[in-house]
């Protein structure tokens, strides 16, 4: 190849001059265009994580529930007892969404859910994070719209539940939206499936839909910026089908039940070239594939297009010498072709041939994460806006006069209003796992057939409070979802994240990723959940004309809590008037990075509210003894809004009041809309009072009687603040209202 050539053909595929050299070294010889297609999708920064594994290596990835370390396996695997194990992911679907919302979000959803079902593990729970910018942009709203239908179009004719989910506005957004899907799944120990390769002789079989050439380079896709001509790469988009993948997953389950299989994997990002080297390298073995054999439904198509397709619903699956015809059998029962492509080989090569000729032949283990692919250590620098951040002082802003009205509008802002028009649009009934569609609580609870246990499940993550600073904001991303399993009753066993940032190649944004990683580690060490696994996305950043502007650094966390048992299932609706009403934690004169602060004083440079690792752990361990000795009535964290906000969310739910009275020390907005963590707010039953303040007076955790629960008014220290059902009305038809004006 020309050197001319060759360096237009090195930065169409994304390979950098190192990395060339890198590969010739590896090959001993110059790639042809087939093999560098492979490097470029293998190397990439979605299959790779070429700079972001040495510091997601300092993640804790050990506990007494995991049964794998993060990245042996397609996903997490943890012990939830019994004989079974919970199969749990998160990932992201960012750069497909940003240029077709619909099929973005929808093969988003089936990738997740197949990376659970190719374990053994029957999805029984989804969950979502969404970030969108502002809802007065009709990209936006259009955005949204895509979606939100693609993931209930799909997710609903697949048959799973969507059992939580978070969905934040931010202009930071407004190109480039975050679409994290999170798949959970059940599993008996003895029937798990390894995404591995083993056996020379042993049968290679591609199942599920034919193969197109939708997806291509789809990886390289996802490890750039978006920029204006993005949309040009919209034949990168998979296109997903459903019905064929609910054919996949039951076929696949009914093969896991025989003693037929090696190991199988998802075929997702990279397609076949993904799951041939990474089933491959994990078994020190190599395959021959003929891609002659691929069922394809386009003609014409090249090898390094069938290679790096990214199909939808598709499957490898390496099973045992003799035992084809049985395998074979189970697949055409559900009408899913399958068909055998190659054999495992003892050399340490991948062989591809085609028409005749060998295409490719590369070492398997130079194409996975932690074998040959490349790993950098990037530069990062303190951003210059991060000590202006610090500076803010809650003085220099004038409290309103009318705090009445700022509570009427705030109920009303799309990050805080109910999401009921998006979660309206899902099945949260299908298959009668979810727990919580009756029973309001701050994490979904999803059903272990078979046990007396319950799985309690939640994401999160505060963009805000991560921009301001990453190291604590990361830090609180990980205590709030862990808060949310607490107040339900669960206890936090391990997480899965997704990551999402900026370009790694500017310092400041990964200054951001890296403080982000040392307060997860942080927290998550302190919590004892350790990290299964999950996802980096970066190049979250847009390219418009000359400027480069990277989303607000969004590390989510998908948290996974067990509940021992259903009776300590806890609710964070009041119950029932004349209830007192108690803060768990402590109030301060606090109103950094709070939804109050952007809307209504349009500040959107602060520093981040009050957190103190040690609190939140005392006061998560508190929360888990009132719950266990059934000493309170409710519990909801504080969060989002504020206090207020926490107490109309409890209230609405059974259409009750509350009166209560403020701290005098604190101002009166810092009390009601300040977003300090480490507080919590229980309803305690007259029967159980005093056996609940002899407990708490036992403890080291600050504790205040906010005042009770009403029939339907809402006072403040004496003040009406008006009546449940008019913040109930806003709160619930706020977002839709918005969207459609």
């Amino acid at each position: 190849m020309e050197e001319q050539t060759l360096d237009l053909t090195l930065k169409e595929l994304g390979i950098l001059p190192e990395e060339y050299q890198q590969i010739v070294k590896i090959l001993g010889r110059e790639p042809n265009y087939t093999e560098l297609s492979i490097y470029s999708v293998m190397w990439s920064e979605h299959a790779s994580y070429k700079n972001s594994i040495r510091w997601i290596k300092k993640l804790p990835r050990k506990g007494k529930y995991l049964l794998v370390e993060a990245g042996e396996e397609n996903a997490g695997l943890v012990d939830v007892g019994d004989g079974l194990t919970c199969v749990f992911k998160i990932e992201s679907h960012n750069h497909p969404c940003a240029v077709e919302p619909y099929q973005g979000a929808a093969t988003g959803v089936g990738g997740i859910n197949r990376d659970i079902f190719t374990m053994g593990a029957r999805p029984v729970a989804q969950l979502n994070s969404l970030h969108f910018g502002n809802l007065d942009n009709a990209r936006t709203r259009w955005l949204l719209d895509g979606v939100v239908r693609g993931i209930g179009d799909y997710g609903n004719s697949f048959g799973v539940a969507v059992a939580g989910g978070e969905v934040v506005f931010d202009p930071s957004y407004e190109t480039n939206p975050l679409v994290n899907a999170m798949s959970v799944g059940l599993v008996k120990r003895d029937h798990v499936i390894s995404a591995i390769a083993k056996g020379a002789g042993n049968p290679v079989f591609i199942v599920g839909s034919a193969t197109g050439k939708d997806g291509i380079h789809g990886s390289t896709f996802a490890s750039a910026n978006i920029t204006e001509d993005s949309a040009k790469d919209i034949p990168s988009i998979q296109v997903g089908d459903p019905f064929a993948e609910k054919l996949l997953l039951e076929a696949t389950l009914e093969l896991t039940q025989t003693d037929t299989l090696i190991g199988m994997q998802d075929m997702g990002a990279a397609g076949i070239i993904c799951s041939t080297s990474e089933m491959s390298a994990k078994g020190e073995c190599g395959m021959q594939i003929n891609l002659d054999l691929v069922p394809r439904r386009q003609a014409g198509m090249l090898a390094h297009e069938i290679l790096l397709s990214e199909s939808q619903e598709r499957m490898l699956v390496v099973v045992k010498k003799g035992r084809e015809a049985e395998v074979k059998a189970i697949f055409d029962k559900w009408d899913v072709p399958c068909v055998q492509i190659g054999v495992v080989t003892d050399s340490p090569d991948l062989e591809f041939s085609y028409q005749g000729e060998v295409v490719a032949r590369v070492p398997a283990e130079s194409l996975v994460l932690g074998g040959g692919a490349p790993q950098y250590e990037r530069e990062y620098k303190e951003p210059a806006y991060y000590k202006r951040y610090q500076q803010f002082d809650i003085n220099q802003v004038s409290e309103p006069e009318d705090l009445i009205s700022v509570a009427k509008e705030l109920i009303a802002q799309p990050n805080i209003a109910s999401k009921r028009w998006v979660y309206e649009q899902y099945d949260t009934m299908v298959g009668n796992y979810n727990l919580t569609i009756n029973t309001p609580a701050d994490a979904g609870v999803v059903a272990i057939r078979g046990s007396k246990k319950s799985l309690v499940v939640s994401v999160d993550c505060n963009p805000r409070y991560v921009k301001a600073d990453p190291y604590v904001g990361a830090m609180i991303a990980v205590a709030e979802a862990a808060r949310n399993v607490v107040c339900t009753g669960g206890v936090p066993i391990a997480i899965t994240n997704c990551l999402n940032f900026g370009n790694p190649y500017n310092p400041e944004v990964y200054w951001q990723f890296v403080r982000s990683i040392e307060g997860m580690a942080a927290a998550c060490t302190r919590f004892e959940t350790p990290v299964t696994g999950g996802n980096v996305s970066f190049y979250n950043q847009s390219t418009i004309g000359d400027r480069d502007e990277a989303v607000s650094p969004t590390p989510v966390i998908g948290m996974l809590g067990l509940l021992n048992q259903i009776q300590h299932r806890t609710s964070l609706a009041f119950q029932k008037k004349g209830h007192m009403i108690y803060l768990l934690g402590e109030s301060r004169n606090d109103i950094g990075c709070s939804e109050y602060l952007v809307s209504h004083h349009r500040i959107t440079e602060s520093s981040v509210p009050h957190f103190d690792l040690e609190e939140e752990y005392r006061l998560q361990m508190l929360v888990s003894q009132l719950i266990e000795k059934r000493l309170i009535a409710s519990a909801h964290d504080v969060s989002m809004g504020g206090l207020f906000t926490t107490l109309v969310e409890s209230a609405m739910p059974n259409n009750l009041g509350f009166d209560i009275t403020s701290d005098a020390e604190i101002r009166l907005d810092a009390f009601l809309f300040g977003e300090s963590q480490s507080r919590v707010v229980v309803s305690v039953s007259e029967a159980c009072e005093e056996k609940f303040v002899d407990f708490m007076l036992e403890r080291d955790v600050p504790m205040c009687l906010l005042g009770h629960v009403t029939k339907s008014e809402i006072r403040v220290d004496d003040i009406s603040y008006g009546f449940i059902a008019d913040y109930k009305h806003s709160y619930e038809t706020a977002l839709e209202e918005k969207l459609r004006r």
